[in-house]
């Protein structure tokens, strides 16, 4: 290869909805594609060819239709065999955080609501039918967020993270990459795979003042310890992608950082795939490096193999002529990117089947999957009196607020234009189910300040038997919108609802506009209230909690999220959703997550609680469930015992002393009362979903290891150290019970 065609393979330059445009004969190559391709003599890869939002201005006026897409696809493939001297084929890559962005694809609820089900089996299955969508179509990479652990719940893209806590997000980083990549190598190859990407590596969660790609101020173990789980259990899963993080860690940005992607990720863990960049991220080096040569010699260096959008890596091959950088760092970078093609089956069989996409998108198997997820990301905050379940003959019930009938407010960012009538939201939801009478008054909006809906709203509360407030934040763009040059939203002084979502940072945690207002008003009219939070982060409800009879948390539930949600508040569903995320009780008392630090003293203010509103790991159910008969065997081990991988054994006894059947999960924490560093009040290391009968009672048993007992001592080595180690179980963070485990 020449340096010009091997640098080709390291660039992803061009937006892929600038590479095609309709015409009277249909649809067409661009110049500026054919430009890109003869720019590197080949192409690395193409971003989001079927993306569609208002960033991309892509509509089903000037997008390519679901029953084209491999067509077009196999046409830029064709393309670029045809018109280059190697014919290498291109990599596709496409967003899929929650679902495919592209029109017409699924959209699960986001991250956040995916966390909520601690069903890592369930997600896995969504996984697969979104990988069968994304590749149906003929592209190849899933870009998907799993690394991001939600420690700053003001950051715009807590919606993107499955948890607070590392293990959780770990399990479902597992999850998400057996979904889509399948259980081993070999299956990729398969025409219902895709490699996942997974972003972003790493700590971005930890953003500074949770400002969108703010620097992480944290040492080497808080790294390890909170954000590095995620990555490593995906490297096990057997992950072939990783997008490196817009943010610095203690400097260094994590796109220059060689200890993050070259020592830890690869020398360490053993990962084999491929380290993309993030959008123009390798070029925001220049503050660094000075100019675009050098910043990409950084990037190079440190371990990043593919760009996104840069013009940096544009000028490899003047980097190596002027000394910059050598041939030797390309050639590892191109041989990680040609991997990925081979690992694909692409110079084999470059080419998709175009008549599977209309039989696979959208099909029904994938919208019960989908529905199912949306019921169990549900929590349950509140049941004053059990007001939940409703009945179906209930007369009069007044549907209100700004989420009740907007489907977009419950699909979260990075979705596509979606055609009118697709998914349900709650009101519809609702009225499908109530036999009685249903109302519905919007009331006001999300972010605005007009009180104009409020009399109608109160009057339609006076006049019903319950009142269902749909309250929450957004996610939506609109195309009035201003965008980043990465597609991060700019709302300042734009007419937007839009409180959430990348590049949307808030700093107080309250419910926007007037909705606390709003529900003032309609408590003051003395009718039970039920509340549904359709948010894509934990607000702070703390003055309106003790006004509504019950509360649900419904995140963004995705495109079926309105009859699963009414499926529960008529209780034909049981909730089983738990907290991922602390719900703190303002923005003044972050952080507020569970796992801190143990000071060895009850974290008060003199003005307010130190503890959240509500903890992680919580939620209610309509039933009941007891826990006893807690054991561990053995009680007593030694490190040697440990080391050479016996495991311990935690059991309890679990039952359901309810009338109704439902799903109940069993979380376990420990709490390391002797070590050698600071640790953490507790730490989850277990969990596991059963189901239960009405008066059944089960015998849960999770097992502890090297993995979960291990500490970073202060040599910075990972081991288990002796001493009492407390062990609780139970069904959420603060209610368990608890034995001691002691290693010898």
């Amino acid at each position: 290869m020449t340096v010009k065609e091997k640098v080709g393979q390291l660039n992803q330059k061009m937006y892929g909805w600038e590479a095609y445009k309709k015409t009277d004969k249909g649809i067409e190559l661009t110049e500026a594609f054919k430009e890109q391709v003869a720019l590197g003599d080949g192409m690395g890869a193409l971003y989001g060819l079927f993306r569609s939002d208002p960033w991309s201005a892509v509509t089903y006026e000037n997008g390519i239709p679901t029953h084209e897409n491999a067509k077009v696809a196999n046409r830029i493939q064709r393309y670029i065999i045809e018109n280059t001297r190697l014919g290498i084929p291109v990599l596709l890559s496409e967003e899929c955080p929650h679902g495919h962005q592209a029109l017409d694809g699924t959209l699960i609820p986001t991250n956040i609501g995916a966390g909520s089900t601690w069903n890592p089996e369930l997600m896995e299955k969504a996984y697969q039918f979104v990988a069968a969508e994304v590749r149906s179509r003929g592209a190849h990479l899933g870009l998907i967020s799993t690394l991001d652990i939600l420690r700053d719940p003001r950051w715009g893209r807590s919606e993107e993270c499955y948890s607070e806590d590392p293990y959780l997000a770990a399990k479902m980083t597992e999850a998400a990459v057996k979904g889509l990549q399948g259980e081993g190598r070999e299956e990729l190859i398969q025409d219902n795979k895709i490699v996942a990407v997974l972003k972003h590596f790493a700590g971005q969660g930890e953003g500074q003042g949770g400002h969108n790609a703010g620097p992480a101020n944290i040492g080497e173990r808080e790294l390890r310890e909170i954000h590095l789980p995620g990555m490593k259990a995906g490297v096990e899963a057997g992950a072939l992608g990783c997008m490196a993080a817009y943010n610095e860690i203690d400097g260094i940005p994590c796109h220059a950082n060689t200890t993050l992607l070259t020592d830890i990720l690869r020398e360490e863990w053993g990962f084999e795939g491929m380290v993309m960049a993030d959008g123009v991220a390798i070029d925001r080096l220049r503050q660094l490096a000075g100019d675009y040569e050098s910043a990409a010699a950084l990037a190079l260096s440190a371990g990043v193999d593919l760009s996104l959008w840069d013009t940096a890596f544009t000028t490899l091959e003047q980097a190596v002529e002027k000394g910059k950088t050598t041939e030797e760092w390309i050639d590892r970078a191109v041989r990680r990117v040609l991997h990925l093609k081979f690992a694909l089956g692409l110079f084999d069989q470059p080419y998709t089947d175009e008549t599977k996409a209309l039989q696979i998108v959208g099909n029904e198997s994938f919208r019960k999957t989908n529905l199912q997820v949306a019921r169990e990301s549900a929590v349950l905050l509140k049941n004053q009196d059990q007001l939940l379940p409703l009945s179906k003959q209930t007369g009069k019930i007044a549907v209100i607020g700004p989420n009740a009938n907007q489907i977009y407010n419950q699909l979260g960012d990075y979705t596509a234009i979606q055609k009118d009538g697709k998914g349900t939201t709650l009101l519809q939801g609702i009225k499908n189910m109530a036999e009685g009478e249903v109302t519905y008054v919007k009331g006001c909006s999300v972010r605005g300040k007009s009180k104009a809906g409020f009399p109608e709203a109160v009057a339609a509360a006076k006049n019903s038997d319950v009142v269902i407030l749909v309250l929450g934040g957004s996610s939506m763009r609109n195309f009035d919108l201003e965008f980043d040059s990465n597609g991060a939203a700019i709302v300042s002084n734009n007419p937007t609802d839009m409180d959430c979502g990348e590049g949307v940072d808030l700093a107080d945690l309250k419910l926007g506009g007037v909705q606390e207002q709003l529900v003032k008003e309609i408590a003051a009219t003395g009718k039970p209230i039920v509340t549904v939070l359709i948010q894509g982060r934990p607000h702070a409800i703390t003055d309106i909690v003790d006004d509504c009879d019950a509360i649900l948390c419904g995140w963004y539930p995705g495109q079926e999220g309105g009859q699963a949600l009414a499926e529960i508040i008529f209780g034909e569903v049981n909730p089983s959703g738990k907290l991922p995320v602390s719900l703190p009780r303002s923005s003044s008392q972050l952080p507020v997550y569970y796992n801190q630090k143990d000071q060895g003293r009850e974290l008060q203010y003199i003005d307010s609680p130190g503890t959240p509103l509500f903890s992680f790991g919580y939620g209610l159910s309509y039933t009941q469930y007891e826990y006893s008969n807690l054991q561990i065997s053995p009680v007593d081990i030694t490190l040697k015992q440990v080391n050479e991988g016996t495991p311990i054994e935690v059991q309890i006894d679990v039952k359901n002393i309810g009338q109704l059947a439902g799903a109940e999960v069993v979380q376990l924490y420990i709490k390391d009362m002797e070590a050698s560093i600071t640790r953490r009040v507790k730490e989850l290391k277990g969990f596991q979903k059963i189901w239960l009968e009405p008066n059944e009672q089960k015998t849960v048993t999770l097992q502890l290891s090297k993995e979960e007992l291990a500490i970073w001592n202060p040599e910075m080595k990972f081991v288990v150290e002796p001493g009492n180690i407390k062990i609780m179980v139970g069904n959420d963070s603060t209610n368990t019970v608890e034995t001691i485990l002691t290693l010898e």
